[in-house]
C-alpha cells in the first residue's frame, strides 16, 4: 500500500478538519507514501454556512499537493470525480466522515472510486450522529457507510453510533492525535501581552466555535456561582471563537449575571498563527459540553501542555483522565464550578505539569496512520 488519496476539507478552508487531514497527511508523506488531497471548490454553499467566512487567513500548507476539485452540491461532479479516481487507481482513499449534509457527495465518490475493485475506502469518524440532528441524518449517513470499507473511530461513542449502522466492516480504535501544527508553548508574558491581558490575572478558556451543544450557557452560570462565594477575584474567563449561533442569548446571559468584566468575549475565528497565544496565556482549558464525541480542542490542550476541565459526556472523559489531565465534571454549573474551585485549591496547572506530559504520549499521527495501514492489511488478507 503506497498511493493514497485523502478526499475532504483542506486549505484553503480553514478549521480543524482542514488542520486534521493535513496533519494524517504530513505523517504519511514522512513514511514515504504517495499522496495528494482532493478538497472542495464548494463546501457549503453561503446561505447553509453560520460563520463569517469558510475559508483561511493563514499560508498554504508547503510540501502537500492539495488540489480543489469536489463540489459537494454538483451531482455530475461527484460522478465525474468518481471515475476520475477510480481510473488514478490510488491504493487507499481516506475521507473524514463529520456531517450527512456531505454523505451523497462523499458517497458516490467513494462507490465509483472503488468499482476498479483495487481501491480500498476508508472513512476516519468525527460523528457518524450529529450534534445537532435532523430527520433525513440516518438515511443519508446509511448511504456513505455503506460505500466504506472500514473505519477508524476516536471514541467508544463513536463505535456504539456507528454498530447502529454497521457491524460488519472493521473499525479500529485510535484516540485524535495531538494538534502539533499550532506551534509550541511560548512564555506566558509573551502571550498576555500579544493579547493585550493584564500580567496579574489568571485566565481560563473557553476555545472554538460557538455552538450550543457546547454548553457555554453552563460556563457563565459557573463562573455566577464561584463569583457569588467570592472565588473569582483576580481571575477571569477569555472566550474565544466565533458565534455560530445565537450570540445574542450568551451576550444577554452574561449581562443579566453582571459578569461583562469577568467574561472576554473575543468573538472571532482564532487563526492558526493565534492558537499559541491563546493557550500560552491561560491556566486551564474548560470544555463544558453538554454534548460531544470526542474535540480537538482537548489535543490542541495536550499540545501546549494545558490542564482541562471537561464534561463527562461521549469520549471526553476518554481522552481526559481525571486527576492527570485536568478534572472530568457532569453538565450542569454547579458541578463545573466545583471542578473549577477544586483545580485552583490544589494548586492549578503546575500541579499536572508531570502527569499532563506523560498523558499526551498516548495521541500520536504515527499511531492513527498505522491503523489504517492494518485495516488495509486486514481486508488484503481476506482477500
Amino acid at each position: 500500500m503506497n498511493k493514497i488519496t485523502i478526499l475532504g476539507t483542506a486549505y484553503p478552508y480553514r478549521g480543524g478538519i482542514a488542520s486534521f487531514n493535513e496533519m494524517l497527511a504530513r505523517t504519511f508523506l514522512k513514511k514515504g507514501k504517495q499522496l495528494n488531497i482532493k478538497t472542495f471548490t464548494v463546501q457549503y454553499p453561503n446561505f447553509l454556512f453560520p460563520g463569517k467566512t469558510q475559508y483561511s487567513e493563514s499560508a498554504a500548507p508547503e510540501g502537500i499537493d492539495i488540489e480543489r476539485c469536489v463540489n459537494s452540491v454538483n451531482p455530475f461532479n461527484w460522478i465525474r470525480m468518481g471515475l476520475r479516481i477510480r481510473k488514478e487507481r490510488p491504493d487507499m482513499v481516506l475521507v473524514k466522515y463529520w456531517t450527512p449534509f456531505l454523505a451523497p457527495c462523499l458517497g458516490t465518490i467513494c462507490y465509483l472510486a472503488k468499482s476498479n475493485k483495487h481501491t480500498r475506502i476508508f472513512s476516519q469518524l468525527d460523528n457518524v450522529v450529529p450534534h445537532e440532528a435532523h430527520f433525513f441524518d440516518s438515511w443519508l449517513t446509511h448511504y456513505f457507510v455503506r460505500s466504506v470499507d472500514g473505519f477508524v473511530y476516536m471514541s467508544q461513542q463513536v463505535k456504539q453510533d456507528l454498530d447502529k449502522f454497521t457491524t460488519s466492516k472493521p473499525a479500529l480504535f485510535s484516540p485524535h492525535p495531538v494538534f502539533a501544527n499550532f506551534g509550541e508553548r511560548i512564555e506566558r508574558k509573551e502571550a498576555i501581552a500579544h493579547l493585550n491581558l493584564s500580567e496579574d490575572t489568571q485566565y481560563l478558556l473557553f476555545f472554538g466555535i460557538i455552538r450550543d451543544y457546547k454548553g457555554l450557557d453552563l460556563l457563565i452560570d459557573a463562573w455566577k456561582l464561584l463569583k457569588d462565594k467570592g472565588l473569582t477575584k483576580g481571575k477571569k474567563v477569555i472566550v474565544a471563537g466565533e458565534y455560530y449561533n445565537n450570540k445574542e442569548k450568551y451576550t444577554t446571559q452574561i449581562e443579566s449575571l453582571g459578569l461583562q468584566d469577568d467574561i472576554l468575549v473575543h468573538d472571532s475565528f482564532i487563526r492558526d498563527d493565534e492558537v499559541k497565544y491563546y493557550f500560552s496565556a491561560v491556566d486551564v482549558v474548560v470544555q463544558p459540553y453538554k454534548d460531544a464525541t470526542q474535540s480537538g480542542v482537548t489535543q490542541i490542550a495536550y499540545q501546549f501542555s494545558v490542564p482541562m476541565i471537561v464534561t463527562n459526556v461521549g469520549g471526553l472523559a476518554e481522552i481526559v483522565s481525571d486527576g492527570r489531565s485536568g478534572f472530568v465534571a457532569e453538565s450542569s454549573p454547579e458541578s463545573i464550578a466545583a471542578a473549577i474551585e477544586k483545580f485552583y485549591t490544589i494548586g492549578g496547572a503546575p500541579h499536572f505539569a508531570e502527569t499532563i506530559a506523560e498523558e499526551r504520549k498516548r495521541f500520536t499521527w504515527e499511531a492513527m496512520t498505522e491503523q489504517f495501514e492494518v485495516l488495509y492489511k486486514q481486508l488484503e488478507t481476506k482477500d
